[in-house]
C-alpha cells in the first residue's frame, strides 16, 4: 500500500461517488500538468495522483484498499490501545512499587526500629545509676547481687532486641539506621560482657571498660535516630 492515502491525494471523501473521483483527478492533472499550467507544475504530484487514481477509479481495486484501509486502521488502534495500557501498567506498577516501599519502610520502623529503640534507651540509660548505687560499696554482697540482676535483666532485653533486629530485612532507604543500630547492639553486648566479669574478680578495669562501651552504643544509637529523623 502506498504511504500517503489516495483519497487525501485526490482531495476527496473516502464516500466519494465514481464520478466525484474522476472529476477530482482531471482537476488536479490540470492543475500540476506542465501542458497546462507552468506556475504550478509538479511531476511528483503528477505520479502520485495518477497512483491514486489508478487504484480509485477502479471498483474491485477500490474496495480492496478500502478493505486494506480499514485493516490498517484496526491495527493502529490496537497498536495504540497497547501502548496505552503498556504505558498504564508501567505507571501502576511503579505507584504499586512506591506504595509497596513506603510500607515496608513503616513497618520496619514499627516492627524492628521501634522496639530496639526502647531496649536500648532502657539499657544505655540504666547504666550509670547501677554503677553509682554499685560505688556505694563494691564488696557489699546485696549491692552486687542487684547488679548481677541488673545484668541479666540487660541480656534478656539484649538478645530479644538481636532477635528483633534479624526478623526483618532493612529497607534500602533505612540502611544507614540499621548500621547504627547493628554497632550499637555490638556495643552493648560487648559492654554486658565487660561488667559482667567485675562481679567475679570486683576489678574495676571492667567496670570502666564496660562504661566506655556502652559510651559508644549511646553515640550509635543517637546517631541511627538522628538518620530517623
Amino acid at each position: 500500500m502506498e504511504d500517503s492515502n489516495h483519497y487525501k491525494t485526490l482531495k476527496v471523501d473516502a464516500n466519494a461517488s465514481q464520478a466525484e473521483i474522476k472529476q477530482a483527478y482531471r482537476r488536479l492533472v490540470k492543475m500540476f500538468h506542465p501542458d497546462s499550467n507552468q506556475e504550478t507544475a509538479n511531476h511528483e504530484e503528477i505520479i502520485r495522483i495518477n497512483a491514486a487514481y489508478e487504484v480509485l477509479s477502479d471498483v474491485q481495486s477500490r474496495l480492496k484498499y478500502d478493505e486494506q484501509i480499514r485493516k490498517d486502521a484496526q491495527k493502529s488502534n490496537i497498536h495504540r490501545q497497547e501502548r496505552t495500557a503498556s504505558a498504564q501498567k508501567q505507571h501502576k506498577a511503579k505507584k504499586q512499587s512506591g506504595k509497596d516501599a513506603d510500607e515496608k519502610v513503616e513497618e520496619w520502623l514499627r516492627v524492628v526500629y521501634q522496639p530496639i529503640n526502647r531496649v536500648l534507651c532502657r539499657i544505655l540509660n540504666s547504666l550509670e545509676q547501677q554503677i553509682e548505687d554499685l560505688a556505694a560499696d563494691p564488696f557489699d554482697d546485696e549491692l552486687i547481687d542487684q547488679f548481677q540482676e541488673y545484668l541479666d535483666n540487660c541480656r534478656d532485653d539484649f538478645k530479644k532486641a538481636q532477635n528483633t533486629f534479624h526478623s526483618l530485612p532493612n529497607p534500602p532507604s533505612l540502611a544507614r539506621v540499621a548500621a547504627h543500630l547493628y554497632y550499637s547492639l555490638n556495643q552493648v553486648g560487648d559492654g554486658l560482657e565487660e561488667l559482667g566479669y567485675f562481679p567475679l574478680n570486683y576489678d574495676d578495669r571492667y567496670l570502666h571498660t564496660g562504661q566506655e562501651m556502652f559510651r559508644i552504643a549511646t553515640r550509635l544509637h543517637c546517631e541511627a535516630q538522628e538518620s530517623v529523623g
